[in-house]
């Protein structure tokens, strides 16, 4: 087969990229230096988005098969790029220290000529997003968020949220982890408290009772949001994990060190540091704006820092995983899980 010769300008499309970088200020007869640097930082931004949508949608292909196979590199493929994903978000909050080097006064010499664009209007992120799992219904100023957009990027994004998120399909793998409904695993079980609640498995009646015992007097309320997330009587519609896929989130969580329960384990702690590095992001972003325009609106009409803060309070995507660290008790006490479980769980 004969090879065709690929030049390294040609294959990236240099040409392209690197005259991708009009400055507004040179077509207003104004050059600003700095204009440079923040065509520059965005474009980085809008490439690295475009690669996380990329690893999203890669790991929802894989996490909406029917069954993921512990024993295929399913699992592992999914982990991989979850780290992968939280790897750029780490670059892109650290991208912020390179905008930094520009001063209040080098923005000011061009940024009134960008309104009324915003990074408000990124397409990209908000479609990230939603991927990931923020609902429409979760949104800080739901009046302002399309607002902005172009009516065909207003379509993609209504698009990608009709779609199942990756925390949708995050609660649906939990759901299947088979130990509590197959009764062989338990069968030589014997609970510390049989009586306890005689409506529970056995093992969460032993956990339950064993968690009460470890609170402090002033924490012995907690065990009513113990009952509400894993055993409600109603369950909360509004929740986005179900009590069962919380009660296998957090047997992962306990038993982490079984070979069978490692990756699944890397996959929730990813989530959390994905939800982390977006979070830092926007805690770094609000600040850097506060120091660039203090109170003053953004270019696309927001209210600048206030928008951020309130975005950054609000847009947690996986809280519910997090909360779960609250109902954790001392590996010392964790109840002894049956030979035949741990067979299963080992190599």
């Amino acid at each position: 087969m004969q090879t065709k010769e690929v030049h390294y300008s040609d294959y990236l499309q240099l040409d392209k990229i690197l005259g991708a970088q009009q400055l507004e200020s040179d077509l207003r007869g104004a050059h600003a230096h700095d204009e440079m640097l923040f065509v520059i930082i965005h474009q980085a931004y809008e490439l690295w988005f475009k690669q996380i949508l990329f690893e999203i949608e890669s790991i929802g292909d894989i996490m909406s098969k029917q069954v993921i196979n512990d024993n295929s590199p399913d699992l592992q493929t999914i982990v991989h790029r979850m780290n992968r994903i939280a790897t750029i978000l780490r670059v892109a909050v650290h991208q912020i220290d390179i905008m930094e080097t520009m001063t209040p006064m080098d923005f000011l010499d061009f940024r009134n000529f960008l309104r009324p664009a915003s990074g408000f209007q990124s397409w990209q992120f908000k479609i990230a997003e939603a991927r990931l799992g923020l609902r429409y219904s979760e949104r800080h100023a739901q009046q302002y968020y399309l607002s902005q957009l172009r009516p065909e990027h207003v379509e993609l994004i209504k698009n990608s949220e009709q779609k199942p998120s990756l925390l949708d399909l995050v609660n649906t793998w939990l759901e299947r982890m088979p130990f509590f409904d197959e009764k062989e695993n338990w069968q030589n079980y014997h609970s510390n408290y049989p009586q306890a609640n005689v409506d529970l498995h056995p093992f969460w009646q032993d956990y339950r009772m064993t968690y009460l015992n470890s609170l402090m007097p002033n924490e012995r309320h907690n065990i009513r949001f113990f009952d509400e997330t894993f055993f409600p009587e109603n369950p909360d519609a509004e929740r986005r994990l179900s009590p069962k896929a919380c009660r296998a989130a957090l047997f992962i969580k306990l038993y982490r060190g079984y070979p069978m329960l490692q990756l699944p384990f890397q996959l929730l702690n990813y989530l959390l540091e994905i939800d982390e590095q977006l979070s830092t992001w926007r805690y770094r972003h609000m600040n850097m704006v506060h120091r660039m325009i203090g109170t003053r609106t953004g270019t696309g009409g927001s209210s600048g820092k206030e928008y951020l803060k309130g975005a950054l309070d609000k847009h947690y995507i996986f809280k519910e995983i997090a909360a779960l660290t609250s109902f954790l008790i001392e590996r010392q006490n964790l109840p002894a899980i049956p030979a035949a479980l741990e067979a299963k769980l080992g190599f």
